[in-house]
């Protein structure tokens, strides 16, 4: 449920044609989500793609194919996610990637043809292991909370969402110079990030 509803919203706006982010079009995810919303119906067919993986898992019947169908969408959204340091869904997205997964693992049983007839049947939690659930949502709460912890500090700097944003994080930076060209390159002068990053790094390391 918690994924269905986080395609609907952004599906939907999608559909009615909609930029669903009020982010400057100088930032790299607010350029990108620019130049996307002017693509036709190609921008149509990823909100139709989104609220159709959306209401699919919602159906238990249908919820195995809603998995697969959302899979790809979020992969891309996460990979887009890490290479732009969008913070907006820089944590979300992985998670949400994650939990997609868990929900294909979950049903393998009903993908086994596809791959391997000699895969065993779905286990028998009655009793094979009663003690199975909390494992198993032992293990997500670790899998979640390292990948917060990752995320959260896999990037020395970020282009944030906002100009004051972006500065904020140069308080405590080793070089506050060369974080504030880099906010300024970002935000003010609609700079490439790829660039504005090796700026930044040339100077720290001076």
């Amino acid at each position: 449920m918690a994924l269905a509803l986080g395609f609907l919203p952004s599906g939907f706006v999608k559909i009615m044609g909609e930029r669903f982010t009020s982010l400057s079009v100088n930032h790299p995810m607010g350029h990108y989500l620019e130049a996307l919303s002017y693509t036709g119906y190609y921008y149509t067919f990823i909100g139709v793609a989104q609220m159709t993986a959306a209401i699919l898992l919602l159906i238990p019947r249908t919820a195995t194919l809603g998995a697969l169908l959302y899979l790809p969408i979020i992969t891309n959204i996460c990979v887009l996610s890490l290479a732009v340091r969008f913070d907006g869904s820089l944590v979300s997205s992985p998670l949400m990637l994650l939990a997609n997964l868990f929900l294909i693992c979950w049903d393998y049983y009903k993908l086994r043809p596809i791959f391997a007839r000699q895969w065993p049947e779905p286990l028998d939690l009655s009793v094979n292991d009663r003690h199975f659930p909390f494992k198993f949502f032992g293990g997500v709460l670790v899998t979640m909370v390292t990948v917060i912890m990752l995320l959260t500090q896999i990037y020395d700097i970020k282009p944030r969402n906002t100009y004051a944003d972006c500065q904020l994080q140069c308080r405590g930076d080793k070089d506050t110079k060369a974080c504030r060209i880099f906010c300024e390159d970002i935000h003010l002068k609609g700079e490439r990030l790829d660039h504005s990053l090796d700026k930044y790094e040339r100077s720290v390391k001076k």
